[in-house]
């Protein structure tokens, strides 16, 4: 009872449960080794009653943060303060002269305060306590005195309530950045072709949006991991996505000679992929930018460009001088700080500090690096806007980072050590899940006002016409696994989500960014309502849009959710056309890992697919008729289209029927997971430009092309 109290306290749940009608119960051990890693003492039963004593003990005056949203009533923590209590708020630095404190006293009746619609709007006074400056939307300090003199201090989110939305309708491109290639690429796409698919796709097919995997800086290493979803630095992007030509002092390398000959190995890279059967060689491909980027970077900026890299340097602060020294440091003694020599595993140590002026020259190429990689992001998303795309740029945030990288060397504090994110046994996968991602302690964000998830939200929106989030339940709660023990023995460990979202609704509102999560799964009850509340968008697959509440067929069009991005497959799942044939099913045969009979797969793959066709059959969507591929991967578009869905997203590789899926979760070395090129049906790579002119895509796209699109023929780009 103690320990199940404890726990409570510290948001870890003793059970779970995976279906309506099924509880399951979660080991004591994880639940202690879970508490361990919160800094919580509950090895024995005198450490549990102890531990119990200290937790019921602390000053419940103030929770950790306070929220309060714009329009809406302030919510109990202030409202229910004694009366005559002194509230007082500091705001946070901002630009400019910086704002005074203000204070109030706490009458008698205060549940009717809000704070206005918007930080510019005059307030009505009989709705804000007397004598009360609403603060500006940000994050700030709040301070609490009672009549008889306790204190409390606590941070205080003053929020928008919704995020900005995009456009009512609008249709755009789901693609994996690296498999991209265009005539020009150095072995795999880069922000070059980026820009260059998004001003093709605005101005020749109307495209609202270009969704992007997450560009995070990579953990080095041979071979690096080439999945995007575990990165070094969710802070900073990876200057392997720079097209180098497009970096201003190319163009003033004297070493014109070693520029051509490295030029010329990238294009056979390109070569070997597009024409060989040659996998996306990360690694070479960053070889050859690396010794490019390097010659570049002896070129001197000119003063005005000097000006803009220094502006740079002053806003990133800390969080860039860190993630650049853990690159140099990583180049010396390997990627894994955690075999480093001791002094080195602590950032702020004088030994960290000696090997930062040592390694100045190296430090400062990352900064530069760092820099440049967001000029050229920035470039995209005007590239974009530039186009007449209404959101432009979608980039990705991924749900965690690699144990080993730049982020949880720098914030160590932040992260739960000896614990990783994962998912618990569902009906998809009995066993579990585990990502191998270290998560964020929700103590240490409370109790630094979200620094961390700020600076990140912050530097992500920077050059982003909307943010993807990556299951997005994580700001509600995650499945922690304990080091050494199977998925099935984790437990949920709960976030402040109230807190969460309101720093993601601020960074976002600051942005003039729209946010769409990825709701996909396993959700808790009220988590979609929330975020709906705040307007997140979510994220419907047309295969799992089903009636689940009612005879479990295919949900007719009319019925699907209005506020969310409609799509027919992800990065995860197959590709249309492989789920219409049920090539992914024979693949997975084909790799050892069905579960069931390959007849009893395919029988349940054939009646899945066939209630779909027989729905777009009768909603006279498929007039070729059921056998036609092509046509079939129209009409699923066009279903969609059909839908009240904002946002339409087609996957790039289902525009000229690639097959082969771009990651094949459960696989490691049998599939080769984010090294793929986009291919025909042949499975032979295509090129950007090839992409263009295909008849196919175009075929597709007046499917979704909105009438003012400006249109040209295939083959040909408008002027």
């Amino acid at each position: 009872m103690g320990l199940s109290r404890l726990a409570a306290l510290h948001g870890v749940a003793t059970s779970y449960s995976p279906s309506p009608d099924v509880t399951v119960s979660v080991p004591d051990d994880t639940v202690i080794a879970v508490l361990a890693a919160l800094g919580v003492d509950a090895g024995t039963p005198e450490d549990v009653r102890r531990s119990l004593v200290a937790a019921e003990s602390r000053s419940r005056l103030l929770p950790p943060t306070v929220v309060v949203w714009a329009g809406e009533p302030l919510p109990p923590a202030l409202t229910a303060l004694p009366p005559g209590s002194t509230v007082t708020v500091e705001p946070e630095p901002a630009d400019g002269p910086p704002a005074p404190a203000t204070s109030w006293k706490v009458p008698e009746a205060a549940s009717s305060w809000k704070l206005p619609g918007a930080a510019e709007a005059a307030p009505d006074p009989a709705e804000l306590p007397p004598g009360w400056t609403p603060p500006p939307y940000g994050v700030h300090r709040l301070h609490v005195r009672t009549p008889e003199h306790h204190e409390a201090t606590a941070t205080l989110v003053a929020a928008p309530a919704r995020v900005p939305q995009p456009p009512e309708r609008t249709h755009g491109f789901l693609v994996q950045l690296y498999s991209l290639l265009s005539a020009r690429s150095w072995g795999m796409g880069d922000l070059g072709d980026l820009a260059d698919l998004a001003a093709w796709a605005g101005r020749t097919l109307g495209s609202g949006f270009i969704q992007v995997n997450p560009l995070h800086a990579a953990v080095p290493g041979k071979p690096t991991d080439p999945s995007p979803y575990r990165p070094s630095s969710r802070r900073f992007p990876d200057p392997v996505h720079l097209h180098v030509e497009s970096v201003p002092e190319y163009g003033h390398v004297h070493d014109r000679a070693t520029l051509d000959d490295l030029r010329q190995d990238a294009a056979a890279l390109s070569e070997a992929v597009l024409n060989k059967g040659a996998l996306i060689d990360r690694d070479a491909v960053w070889e050859l930018k690396r010794q490019a980027l390097e010659l570049i970077a002896q070129v001197p900026l000119t003063p005005g460009r000097r000006a803009a890299y220094c502006d740079f340097l002053a806003e990133q602060g800390q969080a860039l001088e860190d993630h650049a020294l853990w690159c140099a440091l990583a180049e010396v003694h390997g990627p894994d700080w955690h075999s480093w020599p001791e002094p080195l595993r602590d950032p702020r140590s004088p030994a960290t500090a000696r090997a930062r002026s040592e390694l100045l020259d190296r430090v400062d190429l990352h900064c530069r690096l760092a820099w440049l990689t967001a000029t050229q992001l920035a470039e995209a998303q005007r590239a974009a806007e530039d186009a007449g795309m209404e959101v432009g740029i979608v980039h990705d945030l991924a749900v965690g980072v690699h144990p080993a990288g730049a982020d949880t060397w720098a914030q160590q504090d932040a992260f739960a050590h000896g614990m990783s994110v994962g998912a618990p046994p569902d009906a998809f996968n009995a066993r579990g899940q585990d990502w191998g991602l270290p998560p964020w302690r929700p103590d240490a964000l409370a109790a630094t006002g979200y620094a961390a998830f700020r600076g990140l939200l912050r530097g992500l929106l920077a050059h982003a016409g909307a943010l993807r989030i990556d299951h997005v339940m994580g700001l509600f709660r995650l499945w922690w696994v304990p080091e050494g023990r199977p998925p099935t023995d984790g437990t949920y460990v709960a976030y402040d989500a109230e807190a969460m979202l309101a720093v993601l609704v601020l960074e976002a509102h600051r942005a003039g960014s729209a946010v769409v999560g990825e709701d996909l799964g396993t959700v808790e009850p009220g988590v979609r309502e929330a975020l709906a509340r705040r307007g997140v968008l979510g994220t419907s697959v047309l295969w799992f849009e089903r009636d689940w509440d009612g005879d479990g067929r295919p949900l007719a069009p009319e019925k699907w959710r209005r506020d969310c991005l409609a799509t027919a497959t992800t990065h995860d799942l197959p590709s249309t056309a492989a789920r219409l044939t049920g090539d992914h099913v024979t693949l997975r045969h084909r790799l050892g890992l069905l579960t069931r009979p390959l007849e009893e797969e395919l029988t349940e793959h054939v009646t899945g697919t066939a209630e779909w066709l027989a729905l777009l059959a009768r909603l006279r969507m498929l007039p070729e008729g059921d056998g036609n591929e092509e046509a079939a991967v129209r009409a699923v578009h066009r279903f969609l289209r059909a839908t009240p869905a904002r946002m339409t997203g087609v996957w790039l590789p289902d525009t000229v029927g690639d097959r082969r899926p771009q990651n094949l979760p459960g696989t490691w070395d049998q599939y080769p997971n984010w090294r793929l090129p986009i291919a025909d049906p042949e499975g032979h790579p295509v090129t950007l430009e090839e992409i263009a002119a295909s008849p196919r895509l175009h075929g597709l796209m007046e499917v979704l092309r909105p009438a003012k699109a400006r249109t040209a023929p295939p083959g040909e780009r408008p002027a």
